[in-house]
C-alpha cells in the first residue's frame, strides 16, 4: 500500500489524530511528554495517560541515546479504545530496538534496557519497523482503566516484533 492509500485508510480509522515535530528541538521528551498529556487528557483513564507519557518519555528518551540525530517527530492517534503512539528517528538499526534480557538483575539492567522493559509492560503490543527515511517505533496503548482484549487489537498495526512473553514461551518450548 503506497503512502497516499494509508493515509486516506488511516483517516478513515482514528477517530484523532495529533503529530509533533521532535528535530531540533531542545528538549525533545518534555516536549513529547506535555503533547501526549494534552492529546489524552479527558480521552483515556488518568492511569492510561501516565502510561503514555511514560511511554512516550522512554520512546524519545531512547532515540535521543541511541540514535546520531535522535527522534524526528511522533504522532498519536486515537482509535475507540485504543491509543497508538509512533516515534520516528532516521536511524536504520532495528536489531538495537529490544528489550535487554530478562535474565539480568534489575542492577545490569538499570541505565541500558529498562525503559524497554517498562514499555513492554505497559504497552497492549509494541514493534519497530524500518521507514523509507529511518525507523518507528509503534505502541498500542489501551485507552480504558480496563485495558485491552485480543479481539480489540488493531489488526492494521503491525506486529513487526513478537511480544517478550511469545518470545519466553518460544525459549521455554525449546529446552
Amino acid at each position: 500500500m503506497n503512502a497516499v492509500d494509508e493515509e486516506r485508510l488511516c483517516g478513515r480509522i482514528a477517530v484523532r489524530r495529533h503529530w509533533v515535530k521532535l528535530s531540533d528541538c531542545t528538549e525533545p521528551s518534555e516536549l513529547a511528554r506535555r503533547h501526549v498529556r494534552e492529546f489524552l487528557k479527558g480521552r483515556a483513564a488518568p492511569e492510561r495517560v501516565d502510561d503514555a507519557v511514560l511511554v512516550a518519555s522512554e520512546l524519545v528518551g531512547n532515540a535521543l541515546r541511541h540514535t546520531a540525530g535522535g527522534p524526528d517527530c511522533m504522532s498519536v492517534e486515537i482509535y475507540q479504545d485504543a491509543a497508538v503512539l509512533r516515534v520516528h528517528d532516521a536511524g536504520r538499526d532495528v536489531s538495537r530496538v529490544r528489550v535487554r534480557s530478562v535474565g539480568k538483575s534489575l542492577d545490569e539492567l538499570t541505565g541500558n534496557g529498562l525503559g524497554l522493559l517498562l514499555v513492554e509492560e505497559l504497552a497492549f503490543e509494541w514493534s519497530v519497523g524500518l521507514t523509507a527515511i529511518g525507523k518507528e517505533v509503534v505502541v498500542v496503548l489501551a485507552l480504558g482503566a480496563g485495558g485491552l482484549s485480543e479481539r480489540d487489537a488493531l489488526p492494521h498495526i503491525p506486529a513487526v516484533r513478537p511480544s517478550l512473553t511469545a518470545e519466553l514461551h518460544q525459549l521455554d518450548d525449546g529446552h
